[in-house]
């Protein structure tokens, strides 16, 4: 796996990951689990990355991500729009496939 870092708003993390879009994604799933938490999981405060005023994390409109360094010029960049939408189908899955196997 690759180490990529992400700056996306007010998000700056370092992610291990296959690729740089799964990073994005699992950016994303680290930002929105603070909005939407599992009721099942305690937040850990002191490991959470970089957060706005108000204690959340707070995504831009693009994602950059690089495997050389915050603020490298070799980034890949992607809309944050797109990778919420990505990884909202992503949660419906599991979700739908949890609910299957809850049933049977």
């Amino acid at each position: 796996m690759a180490k990529f870092y992400v700056e996306s708003g007010t998000v700056r993390l370092i992610v291990d990951a296959a690729d740089a879009r799964r990073a994005a994604l699992w950016t994303v799933h680290r930002a929105l689990e603070h909005i939407l938490p599992n009721e099942e999981e305690d937040l850990d405060v002191d490991a959470l990355p970089e957060v706005d005023h108000d204690g959340s994390m707070v995504l831009g409109d693009v994602m950059r991500l690089s495997e050389r360094g915050f603020e490298s010029q070799e980034t890949f960049v992607y809309d944050t729009l797109n990778v919420v939408s990505e990884w909202s189908q992503l949660m419906m899955a599991l979700s739908s496939m949890e609910h299957e196997l809850g049933a049977a």
